[in-house]
């Protein structure tokens, strides 16, 4: 069993930045696949980025190509999602995920862990 914390979400105005953080217990993250998912209100959840069970193979999303960067952190056991040049349309929770597969992709359904989220919010 896989206990997710995410942390680092606020109030940012356009333009700046925020790193999220998703802390892990109960087993190591370096064993599995780990994304960033996030929804906005009365949309869909969708998915943002993910890193590979090996720490360096990533994924990203059209929408943060160039602006967000994944991370991840053994010693600390936490991934880490780094947002710069934030827009509105970024504002949304934000969660992370695990996946025991090793081969998980952009689908939630991929996914068998999940944090309670972070709200991020991005003011004009």
């Amino acid at each position: 069993q896989v206990q997710l914390v995410e942390s680092g979400g606020g109030v940012v105005q356009a333009g700046g930045s925020l790193r999220l953080s998703c802390a892990a217990s109960g087993d190591t993250l370096s064993t599995y696949a780990t994304a960033w998912f996030r929804q906005a209100p009365g949309k869909e959840r969708e998915f943002v980025t993910l890193i590979g069970w090996n720490g360096y193979s990533t994924n990203y999303a059209d929408f943060v190509k160039g602006r967000f960067t994944i991370s991840r952190d053994d010693a600390k056991n936490t991934v880490y999602l780094q947002m710069n040049s934030l827009k509105p349309e970024d504002t949304a929770i934000y969660y992370c995920a695990t996946a025991l597969s090793g081969s998980a992709g952009t689908y939630g359904e991929d996914y068998d862990y999940w944090g309670q989220g972070t709200q991020v919010t991005v003011s004009s």
